[in-house]
């Protein structure tokens, strides 16, 4: 943008509109904010804004509302160390992950809820997946004779469960032999990699079996809590967003939010770049969301083990807060997740 002052004068529109959902005039601008210039050269600005694609006007009578384009210009001029989070805020999330809960599927829940009451968006977060983490450790609970509990826990936290079949009785005994020799084999091991530890087993035909079919069950565990990877909240917010008054415009939004996998793909598609990314409008990888933004960010231990957390509204979204709302819910729930390892190198897991 050539001028600083027209830079200024598009910061306000954004921030005006932001606020009002309703075309914004020069008159608007000049009453309130102080831009240092009369109505009729913010006027000429204005035509200016609109010839280079960073405002429209919806129609000859009305003000000037922002393009994507002009979001753009506004969210990569914004200072990073913009303050948009109360000291209330910022305490509400200090609480949350210090004091609040410990179970991975629980507390990514509670991180949803948190990320939207902030931000009152859509608040979505993407658990690391299950099948790139690798494995802490196995336990075995007798249920019955022919019925036990296998529990998995992953580096990166997650507690996954399920009930199964035996095809012969175990006793507690063959139980826990089978745990111990998989907690040697098993640990540190991606998913990919479970069965082929099965060759290194010292164990009797009877528990090798039974170590065969835990594994199995492991495998699957970790597989199954892929599909299910995504937390959101807050999806009642959008009925009170004017852009989503009408069914047409909402019908996209709520298909992706009802579709885990695609979610989980729009996701994962936006996450090139470390810190924190904003798509706006048509900058989105799905061509039904040109009305939508989304602000996300990576956390927990890098590569294949982060998750993603975010918060997707509409293209007027109060841009400084959400960032702000994204960055401090990442850096939190990164904290909050190395607790475990931390508290591993100490030696008191």
């Amino acid at each position: 943008m050539n001028t600083e002052r027209r830079r200024r004068i598009l910061a306000a529109l954004v921030e005006e509109y932001i606020r009002s959902a309703q075309p914004v005039g020069s008159k608007v601008l000049v009453e309130r904010y102080e831009l240092g210039c009369s109505p009729a050269t913010v006027r000429n600005e204005l035509a200016i804004l609109e010839e280079t694609g960073y405002v429209f006007q919806p129609h000859v009578s009305a003000g000037r509302v922002p393009t994507d384009v002009g979001y753009r210009e506004y969210v990569d001029a914004m200072s990073p160390t913009s303050r948009s989070l109360s000291r209330d805020d910022i305490s509400a999330i200090h609480d949350r992950f210090v004091h609040g809960a410990t179970e991975i599927g629980d507390l990514m829940r509670d991180t949803a809820c948190l990320l939207s009451r902030l931000t009152s968006y859509v608040a979505v977060v993407l658990t690391p997946a299950a099948s790139a983490a690798r494995i802490r450790k196995v336990d075995l609970v007798s249920l019955a004779p022919r019925r036990a509990l296998v529990v998995v826990i992953t580096d990166t936290g997650q507690v996954l469960n399920r009930m199964i079949d035996l095809e012969a009785e175990a006793t507690g005994d063959d139980l826990r032999v089978v745990e111990s020799a998989l907690n040697h084999a098993l640990d540190g091991t991606l998913a990919e990699h479970v069965r082929l530890r099965r060759e290194g087993l010292t164990l009797d035909a009877v528990r090798a079996a039974l170590a065969a079919r835990v594994m199995d069950e492991v495998v699957d565990c970790l597989m199954e809590a892929d599909r299910a990877r995504v937390r959101q909240a807050g999806t009642a917010s959008l009925l009170e967003q004017p852009e989503f008054a009408g069914a047409d415009s909402l019908r996209p939004l709520m298909a992706l939010l009802e579709d885990g996998v695609a979610l989980l793909e729009t996701l994962s598609g936006v996450m090139r770049d470390s810190g924190v990314v904003v798509r706006i409008g048509h900058e989105n990888p799905r061509d039904d969301l040109g009305n939508v933004s989304l602000v996300a960010a990576n956390y927990g231990g890098g590569g294949e083990s982060e998750g993603i957390v975010g918060v997707i509204g509409p293209t007027r979204m109060n841009y400084p807060r959400a960032i702000a709302s994204v960055r401090a819910v990442s850096d939190g729930l990164t904290d909050a997740l190395g607790e475990p390892a931390r508290d591993e190198d100490r030696g008191r897991a």
